[in-house]
């Protein structure tokens, strides 16, 4: 899904829960007493006011982009020494490419 996918790309955790959990957090973030959830990527929970925890899962690759705040790019710069390593040997192994 193209829409699920892009928030990941924005840092955004896109949440799929079942459609009764999806109603009782919809109904909890209504309630204008106290309509806090409080979501925990770490443990992969949603704690409601009143109600029990949900769960949810996440792929763990995209589950430490968004901890660790990387993107595309900062993934792309987190290997830039390998890349760089690997650019040189490949010059060097290859030079007519």
């Amino acid at each position: 899904d193209i829409f699920y996918n892009n928030c990941f790309k924005n840092g955004i955790l896109p949440i799929v829960v079942s459609a009764d959990d999806r109603d009782a957090l919809m109904a909890d973030a209504s309630d204008m007493e106290n309509p806090e959830l409080s979501v925990d990527l770490v443990n992969q929970t949603i704690h409601r006011p009143n109600g029990p925890t949900v769960s949810f899962e996440i792929d763990p690759f995209r589950k430490k982009c968004l901890l660790e705040g990387l993107d595309d790019i900062g993934l792309t710069l987190a290997k830039a020494d390998d890349i760089d390593s690997y650019e040189a040997k490949r010059e060097k192994d290859q030079p007519w490419l």
